[in-house]
C-alpha cells in the first residue's frame, strides 16, 4: 500500500470513526465518490439509513458497481446524483454528515451556499471534515501555488482552515474539533487536516 492510499484509509478511519463515536444511526456521504466510505459504513449494523451524494456520474456509476450487493430491497444504503449546493432539503434529516476531501473540489464563490444548506438548514448532530493542509505540500515536492489535484479549487493552510471552521461552529450553534490525519511534520503539519463538528444541545426548559 502506498503513501497516499495510506492517507486515504487514515481519513476513511477518521471520518467513520467519529460518526461512529456520535452514536449516529443515519449517515450522509457528501461527494461519495466511488463510495470507499460507503463500503466501510454499510458494515456497520447499526445505520439505519445511508444515503451518498455525488455530482459526477462517472463516479457514482463506479460506487453503484463497488455496492451493488447492498442496493437492494431491505437495505439502508442509497446512492443519489446531485449536489450539495443544490435543494438543501436533500442534505435533511441524516444524524451525520461526512465530506471526506470534498470542500476543496467546490468554487470558493460557492462554499458559503454550502455553509447555508449544511449548517444553516440540514443541521446534523455531527459534521466531519477532511481537506489537504497546504503547507504540507513541499513535502511532496510540489511549488506554494501549486495544488496536489488538478481538480482542486482552493488548498487551505492550518490557520484558514482552523478560522473556517470556528467561525461556522461559532455561528451555527456547533462545537469543533480541529485534528491532523496521517505522519505529522514538526513545521508543516499533518498533511491532511480534519474538523468533526458536534450540534450543541439547546435547553428549551422553562427557568
Amino acid at each position: 500500500m502506498d503513501q497516499e492510499q495510506d492517507l486515504h484509509e487514515a481519513r476513511l478511519r477518521y471520518a467513520l470513526g467519529a460518526v461512529m463515536n456520535s452514536r449516529a444511526d443515519s449517515l450522509l456521504d457528501i461527494g461519495c465518490g466511488s463510495g470507499t466510505l460507503l463500503k466501510r459504513a454499510v458494515r456497520q449494523a447499526r445505520f439505519r439509513r445511508i444515503v451518498g451524494l455525488e455530482v459526477s456520474g462517472e463516479a457514482l456509476a463506479v460506487a453503484r458497481r463497488e455496492l451493488r450487493d447492498h442496493l437492494h430491497g431491505g437495505e439502508p444504503l442509497e446512492l443519489i446524483q446531485g449536489s450539495c449546493l443544490d435543494d438543501p432539503q436533500r442534505l435533511a434529516g441524516f444524524d451525520a454528515a461526512a465530506l471526506v476531501e470534498t470542500i476543496e473540489h467546490l468554487d470558493p464563490r460557492h462554499l458559503s451556499r454550502l455553509e447555508t444548506n449544511l449548517f444553516a438548514h440540514a443541521c446534523p448532530g455531527t459534521i466531519v471534515v477532511t481537506t489537504p493542509n497546504r503547507e504540507y505540500n513541499v513535502l511532496y515536492g510540489l511549488h506554494q501555488d501549486e495544488r496536489r489535484d488538478p481538480d482542486h479549487r482552493f488548498e487551505w493552510d492550518r490557520r484558514r482552515f482552523g478560522a473556517w471552521a470556528h467561525r461556522l461552529a461559532r455561528q451555527h450553534g456547533y462545537q469543533v474539533c480541529i485534528s491532523g490525519i496521517g505522519e505529522a511534520h514538526p513545521e508543516f503539519g499533518c498533511p491532511t487536516q480534519a474538523a468533526r463538528f458536534t450540534r450543541r444541545l439547546v435547553d428549551n426548559a422553562v427557568a
